[in-house]
This record gives C-alpha cells, sequence and structure tokens, in this order.
C-alpha cells in the first residue's frame, strides 16, 4: 500500500472516530431535551426549529465548501432518530426508557 494512501486513510479513521464521539454527545444532550419535553408537555419535534437548523446547516456546509444538500440530508436523518426518542421518553412519563439510554 503507498503510504499516502495509509496516511489519509489513518486521517479518515481518526475523523469517523471523532464522529462517532461528536454524535454520541449531542444525543446526550438530545435526551436531556427530551426529558425536558415530555416533563413540561412540549411535543417530541419542533418544526419551527427544525426549519431554522436546516437553513443554518445549509449555511455552514456552504461555508465548509460541504453539499448543502447533503447536510441537510444528515440532519433529516439525525432529527428523525431524536424525534423518535423524545416519542419514547414521552411514553414513559418523561423518564429515560427501560435501560437508560435513549440513543440506541
Amino acid at each position: 500500500m503507498p503510504p499516502e494512501l495509509a496516511r489519509l486513510r489513518h486521517s479518515i479513521d481518526n475523523i469517523d472516530a471523532a464522529l462517532v464521539y461528536l454524535l454520541a454527545e449531542r444525543f446526550k444532550a438530545t435526551k436531556q431535551v427530551g426529558v425536558l419535553k415530555a416533563q413540561r408537555g412540549l411535543p417530541p419535534s419542533d418544526p419551527g426549529r427544525e426549519v431554522r437548523q436546516v437553513a443554518r446547516l445549509r449555511e455552514l456546509a456552504d461555508q465548509a465548501d460541504l453539499d448543502p444538500v447533503f447536510a441537510e440530508k444528515f440532519l433529516a436523518f439525525i432529527v428523525e432518530e431524536v424525534i423518535r426518542h423524545h416519542e419514547a421518553i414521552a411514553q414513559d412519563g418523561g423518564r429515560e426508557p427501560a435501560g437508560g439510554d435513549a440513543t440506541t
């Protein structure tokens, strides 16, 4: 294997690891949001915030030279999962679902 290819792959592996840890931290925060929403009787989704977040993420993607359409699809995937977690928390009366981890 050419050394340059190995170096690039190692860099990609490090970035993938960072992404996984960042997503884990994001889901820990959104789990707390889900608990607060459920305890206060708020709906699992917030369409207004989602619209603002899409616009914000598209702008960030453009600034980072990343395809804004891809960034929007990525955010939609995450938001869909977050809403699913929030619905589960709400069904459990504002507590984390059994097992204690709403991210799985």
